[in-house]
């Protein structure tokens, strides 16, 4: 069986909220709540009391500054969101992102935004891909609490994979994000973003480009190589 995928509230706004989503990730059999940037702070005496005895969640529970830090050891992040974003991702029903994550045999976790604005494109940047529930579009708005049972529950009920998933060679976010941040400030010197407007929609793109890829913790080793070897030519040449 797959390692359950770690749940990771991002900004959220009210304790009782974190207490009824820790709640509903006892009942589906998940026990690692992230939480980052909690707007009331930490440790929450209203997010216990409406934990309803999930006590063990609540008490395991991590905090991080941002949601880039909660997902750093990760190496499958997937987003939740009924926003539409200016950057392609692949999306997944319920369903499908539970059977994804059961195949992937990768340390995974799950993105949910904050109550009333939800996440935003740089947080949602940080996962390979969307899960988006096909609800009413008329009136498609959950509660946290009824986001994050929806997915741990389509999670529990995928049951385990065929066979034990061999061990995943995937980069983690942290590894990730270090090859992301090297090769932006190669481009950035090389003079590659021409258009200051458009410079942030061109990075949210080619940063999608790689998350897609499913990058193994090695092909970012290589790709970082690739990247100083070329600096490094440039300098000489100049």
């Amino acid at each position: 069986m797959s390692r359950p995928p770690a749940i990771v509230l991002v900004r959220p706004q009210l304790g009782e909220n974190i207490g009824m989503a820790a709640r509903a990730m006892m009942n589906c059999g998940l026990d690692e709540l992230r939480i980052a940037a909690p707007r009331d702070g930490w440790p929450n005496p209203a997010a216990r009391a409406a934990a309803a005895g999930a006590d063990a969640v609540i008490d395991s529970a991590r905090v991080f500054d941002t949601a880039a830090e909660a997902v750093a050891d990760l190496q499958l992040v997937l987003a939740t969101t009924a926003r539409r974003r200016d950057v392609e991702k692949p999306v997944h029903g319920p369903r499908d992102a539970a059977r994804l994550l059961r195949e992937s045999g990768a340390r995974a976790g799950i993105l949910f935004g904050p109550e009333r604005s939800g996440l935003d494109n740089d947080e949602a940047g940080l996962a390979a891909a969307i899960v988006e529930a096909p609800l009413n579009p008329d009136f498609p708005s959950l509660n946290l609490a009824q986001a994050v049972f929806l997915v741990a529950w389509e999670w529990r009920t995928a049951g385990p994979p065929p066979q034990p998933p061999p061990p995943s060679g995937l980069a983690t976010a942290e590894a990730f994000e270090g090859f992301w941040r090297h090769l932006d400030g190669a481009l950035d010197d090389a003079g590659y973003y021409r258009e200051p407007k458009l410079k942030p929609t061109v990075q949210r793109n080619l940063r999608a480009i790689f998350a897609r890829a499913g990058l193994t913790g090695q092909e970012v080793r290589t790709l970082r190589g690739v990247i100083a070897r070329l600096v490094s030519g440039s300098r000489n040449k100049g």
